[in-house]
């Protein structure tokens, strides 16, 4: 299977290095998108450094922070207009640990056409959060799947691989969210068209170098978009419902 593995940056300089070459050992065939947003610190610098020792990197520079669902957006496309199998998406900051993407891969080639790397299925596990962040986290999850319908326990989740199928079934253009907003929205849109999800347990832990992204307009927006589609689901769904495809 040919994997892209999409990894939006806004500066991570100081771990930049550090992910790619865990990737590089986690997942020795797959190549690596690096969406960098304009980092001022020069991200995109050492991951092109990197990559010149290590090969199979991929630089994607933009000329602004333009948000985390954009980056992906982008970097699907990219990997879909060129060819790959799958595309994973994981953070920069090693909160996804690289040496799970084997087995956040492998359920692909089992007929998935999603996998989360879920924080709240047996054996998932945050070390250190505080007990607001979790009440808020599986709150939000909690209150996503109930109006969505999606029944899997960490619909925000960040750490996942679609297969490309799935992804040409969803219509990119027409995803908006960014954050949590982003996850919830591709969920819904994956399974809306049919396709068969399953959550693997993964370990999240916070970043230790660099300055967290997390805003409360990223909390905030999520919360909003959820109840809009949940209304809108109530009331005859999104939009027409598309074909069903299963991978």
């Amino acid at each position: 299977m040919n994997v892209l593995v999409v990894l939006p940056t806004y500066n991570e300089a100081e771990n930049i290095d550090h992910v790619l070459r865990r990737i590089r050992q986690a997942l020795t065939g797959a190549t690596v998108l690096v969406v960098d947003d304009g980092s001022p610190d020069g991200t995109a610098d050492i991951a092109e450094r990197t990559g010149k020792e290590i090969g199979s990197i991929e630089i994607m520079r933009r000329h602004e922070k333009s948000g985390l669902g954009s980056a992906y957006r982008a970097g699907f496309r990219w990997g879909l207009d060129h060819g790959f199998d799958a595309c994973v998406e994981m953070d920069a900051d090693l909160s996804h640990e690289p040496e799970a993407l084997p087995g956040l891969v492998a359920p692909l080639s089992e007929g998935y056409g999603l996998v989360i790397g879920s924080r709240y299925v047996t054996g998932g596990s945050i070390p250190n959060w505080a007990w607001h962040r979790r009440l808020l986290s599986r709150g939000g999850n909690i209150y996503a799947t109930t109006l969505l319908g999606l029944g899997v326990a960490d619909s925000t989740a960040g750490f996942r691989a679609y297969s490309a199928s799935v992804l040409n079934s969803i219509d990119l253009d027409q995803v908006k969210a960014e954050g949590y907003g982003f996850q919830i929205e591709m969920t819904y849109q994956a399974k809306r068209a049919g396709t068969a999800i399953v959550e693997v347990p993964i370990r999240f832990v916070d970043r230790v170098e660099g300055e967290s992204k997390m805003s409360t307009f990223i909390v905030v927006e999520a919360l909003g978009l959820v109840t809009w589609w949940g209304a809108l689901r109530l009331f005859g769904g999104l939009r027409a419902r598309p074909q069903a495809v299963r991978t």
